[in-house]
């Protein structure tokens, strides 16, 4: 075997030389397998061979890019059997709820409530971010909470409630006339009782008649409603003849209005445990799926089965009773009826709602939503306090975002029918 030959072999000690500086025109006699452009196969054929010498000087150097290598060691970023397999799919489901909550209002809503937050506690940093503050706030957002809670299931079932504030009235004036009428300012938690019960059956009341009207009756919501409004407010006036009706119990003022568990004003704790009760009640109960049933399409819940004339009393009976429990704990802080306090309660309820993503076409919505929603007027309105400004640019700021909150949800309507 002449020299030439044998400086062509595979294994061959000069073999590096040749790979370093490949050529086929200067020996005519090279066998294919040393081209560089002979494809992956020829370099399959001659790396067993090869490799232990040629690694060391120039394989680092020309096998990303003359050589694809599929062996797991090497490449482990494209191997479709890598271990942090696991590791990807905890990541798609983190980025999946992610974006369905980029997709809600209420997490948009949350965002604003933090910024605000975050805000007044550096403009003010000794005098909004203190417990006496918050405690405030939580107090002055929980008659306001219970109103909400009960317009979330008439919203979410595409009705609406322009009656709550003037019911919230009628209950409280019903609660505190019963109270006085059986024993006086120092009634026993008996005739408290029997005030409480009157307040809450009046609400009831107004709330059955909104829903028989608007179901059997066939009339708007927006007008039956609107009606009422008027109608429960004048009621009110008729029976206190335009005054406030005072005299109220002291313990009930004492311990329901200004008193605490645990340093939690007792206001805060039924308003809070009316938004858990609710909660469940809407994601767990029949009556919260066919809220939302009759709120999606109330024809395909007739056809199934669903009575939707019934239902759609009982949300409103609902919301009639939640009024009025809030005109009973409204009396209880105030010690007093305070008529001419709650002209704008409805419409705040309704912002709320809608902050809180829940859709004035109805179908959508949650209590938490509600919950956030509602703590967006008071934090506005404690901060304007606390800063000087001028109490009137909370309704500005209010509007303003309860416009953004109903756009984006068009937005999103839009977009589901586009796919």
């Amino acid at each position: 075997m002449s020299p030439d030959q044998t400086s062509t072999q595979p294994g061959h000690p000069k073999q590096p030389d040749l790979a370093a500086n490949p050529d086929p025109t200067t020996d005519p006699t090279t066998e294919p397998t040393t081209e560089p452009d002979a494809g992956p196969t020829t370099e399959a054929a001659t790396e067993p061979a090869t490799e232990p010498h040629a690694e060391p000087t120039t394989e680092p150097a020309t096998k990303p890019a003359t050589e694809p290598n599929p062996k797991p060691t090497t490449e482990p970023a494209t191997n479709p059997a890598d271990p942090p397999k696991p590791r990807s799919a905890a990541a798609t489901r983190t980025v999946a709820i992610a974006r369905r909550l980029a997709r809600t209002n209420s997490w948009w809503t949350f965002l604003v409530l933090m910024v605000l937050v975050t805000a007044f506690s550096i403009m003010r940093p000794h005098q909004f971010p203190t417990t006496f503050n918050l405690r405030n706030v939580a107090t002055d957002a929980a008659v306001l909470l219970i109103v909400g809670v009960g317009m979330t299931f008439v919203i979410i079932m595409a009705g609406i409630d322009l009656s709550v504030g003037s019911v919230l009235v009628f209950a409280g004036v019903a609660a505190a006339k019963t109270m006085t009428a059986v024993a006086g300012p120092d009634a026993g938690w008996g005739a408290i009782l029997l005030g409480v019960l009157a307040g809450l059956a009046a609400g009831a009341a107004w709330g059955a008649l909104n829903g028989f009207l608007i179901a059997k009756a066939r009339v708007p919501a927006l007008i039956v409603t609107l009606g009422s409004l008027g109608m429960a407010l004048g009621l009110a006036q008729v029976m206190t003849e335009g005054q406030d009706v005072r005299g109220v119990p002291t313990r009930f003022t004492d311990t329901i209005g200004n008193g605490r568990f645990l340093g939690v004003p007792w206001l805060v704790l039924i308003a809070l445990g009316v938004t858990v009760l609710g909660a469940l009640a809407l994601a767990t109960t029949r009556f919260g799926r066919r809220t939302y049933a009759v709120g999606s399409n109330a024809e395909a819940a007739r056809r199934a089965g669903i009575s939707v004339d019934r239902h759609m009393i009982k949300v409103y009976a609902l919301s009639g009773t939640l009024a009025g429990l809030a005109g009973v704990l409204s009396l209880a802080r105030f010690t007093t009826t305070t008529i001419g306090g709650h002209t704008n309660d409805s419409l705040g309820a309704i912002a709320a709602v809608v902050l809180g993503g829940t859709s004035l076409f109805g179908g959508v919505g949650t209590i938490v939503g509600t919950l956030i929603g509602v703590f967006i007027p008071a934090i506005l309105q404690n901060g304007f306090v606390i800063l000087g400004v001028q109490p009137f640019w909370q309704s500005v700021a209010v509007g303003a975002v309860l416009i953004a909150a109903v756009y984006a949800d068009q937005l999103r309507r839009r977009a589901r029918q586009r796919h």
